[in-house]
């Protein structure tokens, strides 16, 4: 190590990843190697001490590629950046995906600058990279850890295929408004049932080596609040309590932290009047100091910057010195550190200790990546030819897709004196219909990565290649979803959905194919660009003639299954009291029709349930489980805490999800009625499967302190197990609660348990009335 630093010494101009490789060859990003986090150590503080200030400020700098970085740059601005890659003065760029285009952009730093030390690259890995999986929202249906883990693994590969380090995911953001378009990029309205989603993604994309290069880094978003913007509206002004921001927003960032993510991301909200970007409460404070996280933070696109519309900052050098004061380290794409954290030095208004703190923080991540070992090892053409868009990683997302399906409701019709689902592969007749029946490119979703144009499986043609050779398929569009149509290769993020709304003149067709079948498939729902960031919406019903065509064919065929295709809870109120069976599909990605085909006739037994509550409608939004009981909870008299023209309760509860198979539950019981605030009460339940299916079950546990320092919601998840019974069978599920499980952050402004009455319900959903009492000492 003194040899190394010594050459550091006399020969700065030296390949530092060249110097660095003969220190180790690797670099584990195992949580418990003490080893290896105090070598990497030594050689973050080797880099940094030959680091001029014009270096260090280049590496809080991130860049969009804004031009072709295989070739020349062609604008003044585009220029700029180019040469500040040269010197070394960029640290990041995002949106550059290619093992060529990667390579190129790398090859400006490497090949130019003075210490060569290596840029990463991110980009939006959402729901997979050119292999699309569900929309988080809808594969946090699933339940299913494992397969989560899995589809993020996937994402990975593809990502560290094509070049790219560095995911900005999972979004951590609890969501309880269906009128904000984000919602369906996180894991909805639950912080535990969020913190275990988001760990399972993060190990994912980060394995257990973030040095092999089929891993990539993740990064925890949006830090914090950004999901509980008054009135639904993205990037608004959020009001929370200090207790409410501990207790409902911030668990799932912590398990984050604890699960060692590489990287934050900072929001472009505020929290009582101080944008998240300048919160030094948030990010120096709470999460580099009182939780010890040694990555960094990334602001959001331009939210330094943004800060002046906030009325926050005076102007860019302001913006600037609030941002680095509060603990964001790297500036994405508001050239605000570049331009004024010299000055801002030389005025003392900010400290070169934190730009080091800064820049320590993203060393550390390049070498974890083994960046400095290899800045290049990210670009291997055959791992780009030969591991994107497999025929593994499709099956893994169809099975991934088929588990994240929710049968809502699948009531018996007179008609056939059963339920339509599952349908007999000999089935008669089938009419497909719906605007979505034959779409290729709704199932994709938002924030689709690199997934192609119209390249998923429709649902027609999913059903065509499950129903047997003699079923007739009757398909007609009906309507067109909307009346103006975005070219495949203009950017539909800029665009707004223009829905038809006079346009019937296929309705009449739908009609008469409904008719004629013995059972309808009516694909209705959201075209993929109604959610995401910048949709939110006050309606959140069926846009255009979509409530039009499906009375049309209801009042010619009952027996209708609606497959719902979606990325929020929407308002199906009219659809929930008279079609008989509705299969809430979500955004499935590549492979959704081959996946609602798998459960629409019996392949798969559904085992989805909902991690968001579904609205009567609008009106009740924000809509969660999870909320208090206030001084009137209920009454017969009208003086209560409801509505008077609509239930306070949701149409489809947090945690429901049907089967073809019927599950029933035995007396909830526990291995004691007291505990100690520092011991622990075992909770066993019966779970029988009772139908002539196998199926899998959600099993919920959920509890209720009774009486607490601040008041408490008065049902809350605190644990879940997804198990597979066979026809007949019965199985004891345990759980333990312990102080871990009954803390919260009291009105002491910390997390304790306190002493009382506790209730505890195990269930197949939030609504569970299967109850036992226990009281803590």
């Amino acid at each position: 190590m003194k040899k190394i630093c010594l050459l550091f010494l006399i020969l700065p101009s030296i390949l530092i990843f060249q110097s660095c490789n003969n220190i180790s060859s690797s670099t584990k990003t195992t949580k418990n190697d003490s080893n290896q986090d105090a070598n990497i150590e030594r050689k973050v503080d080797s880099v940094l001490a030959l680091m001029n200030l014009n270096e260090k400020i280049g590496q809080m700098v991130q860049y969009a590629a804004s031009w072709d970085v295989t070739g020349p740059a062609s604008s003044e601005g585009n220029k700029f950046k180019e040469e500040k890659l040269k010197k070394g003065e960029v640290g990041s760029m995002l949106n550059v995906t290619s093992v060529k285009a990667v390579r190129e952009a790398q090859k400006l730093v490497m090949e130019n600058s003075r210490l060569k030390i290596p840029l990463i690259f991110g980009y939006d890995v959402i729901h997979g990279y050119e292999t699309i999986f569900p929309i988080p929202l809808g594969e946090s249906a699933s339940w299913d850890l494992e397969i989560i883990r899995k589809s993020a693994e996937v994402a990975a590969i593809e990502t560290s295929a094509a070049g790219v380090q560095w995911t900005f995911a999972p979004m951590l953001d609890v969501s309880r408004d269906a009128r904000w378009g984000r919602i369906m990029e996180g894991a909805g309205e639950d912080p535990y049932l969020s913190s275990k989603i988001g760990v399972a993604r993060i190990n994912g994309f980060q394995g257990d080596d973030l040095s092999k290069n089929n891993t990539i880094a993740a990064c925890a978003k949006h830090f914090a609040g950004y999901g509980f913007g008054e009135a639904g509206r993205d990037y608004n002004t959020v009001n929370i309590g200090e207790h409410e921001l501990h207790n409902a927003v911030l668990p799932p960032f912590k398990a984050a932290a604890e699960a060692g993510v590489a990287t934050f991301m900072n929001s472009f909200n505020e929290i009582d009047g101080i944008p998240a970007t300048a919160s030094k409460k948030l990010q120096r404070d709470l999460l580099k100091g009182e939780w010890a996280w040694n990555g960094f933070v990334v602001s959001d696109w331009a939210s330094i910057a943004e800060m002046i519309a906030h009325g926050y900052a005076k102007d860019k050098k302001h913006a600037a010195e609030l941002a680095l004061n509060a603990g964001s380290d790297m500036d994405m794409e508001s050239y605000a550190y570049e331009a004024e954290l010299e000055k801002l030095l030389e005025e003392n208004k900010v400290k070169l200790s934190d730009i080091d703190d800064a820049v320590r923080r993203i060393l550390r991540v390049k070498f974890q990546l083994g960046l400095f070992d290899d800045p290049y090892r990210y670009c291997d053409e055959e791992r780009e030819k030969n591991e994107i868009y497999t025929k593994e990683h499709l099956e893994i997302a169809r099975d991934v897709a088929k588990k994240s399906i929710v049968l809502l409701k699948n009531d018996t019709v007179t008609t056939k004196k059963s339920a339509l689902l599952p349908l007999s592969k000999s089935v008669k007749s089938i009419a497909v219909i719906g605007p979505l029946a034959d779409d290729k490119d709704t199932p994709l979703g938002n924030w689709r990565g690199k997934g192609k144009y119209n390249s998923a499986v429709s649902l027609l043609e999913g059903v065509k290649s499950a129903a047997g050779d003699d079923t007739k398929i009757y398909y007609e569009k009906g309507i067109e979803l909307t009346s103006k149509t975005v070219a495949p290769g203009e950017n539909q993020f800029l665009h707004l959905m223009e829905f038809n709304t006079t346009d019937r003149s296929g309705i009449s067709a739908a009609v008469a194919a409904a008719k004629k079948a013995d059972v309808v498939l009516l694909a209705i729902g959201e075209n993929a660009f109604q959610t995401g960031e910048g949709r939110s919406q006050t309606k959140i019903g069926f846009a255009g003639l979509q409530q039009e065509l499906l009375e049309a064919v209801y009042a010619v065929n009952k027996n209708v299954v609606i497959v719902l295709m979606n990325g929020r809870p929407m308002d199906i109120t009219w659809a929930a009291e008279n079609v008989p069976t509705i299969l809430e599909c979500w955004h499935l990605g590549s492979q959704s029709g081959f996946a609602i085909a798998d459960v629409l006739f019996g392949d798969y037994n559904p085992s989805g349930k909902l991690p968001v509550s579904f609205p009567y409608n609008v009106g009740q939004e924000p809509l969660y489980y999870n909320q208090k009981s206030t001084g009137r909870p209920m009454s017969t008299q009208v003086t209560y805490s409801g509505y008077n023209d609509a239930p306070k309760v949701a149409l489809y509860p947090f945690g429901h999800g049907l089967s073809y198979t019927n599950f029933s539950y035995g007396n909830v019981s526990l291995d004691k009625a007291e505990m100690a605030k520092d011991g622990e009460i075992q909770v066993s339940v019966n779970v029988t499967n009772n139908g002539t299916r196998d199926g899998e079950e959600v099993v919920q546990l959920y509890i209720r302190d009774l009486v607490g320092s601040l008041t408490r919601p008065i049902k809350e998840l605190k644990g879940f197990e997804k198990t597979m019974l066979k026809a007949g069978e019965s199985k004891v599920i345990s759980f333990t609660i312990n102080t871990e499980t009954l803390q919260f952050y009291t009105a002491k402004n910390k997390w304790e348990v306190e002493p009382g009455d506790f209730n505890v319900w195990v269930g197949g959903s939030s609504t569970t009335k299967n109850k036992a009492e226990f009281v803590v000492n």
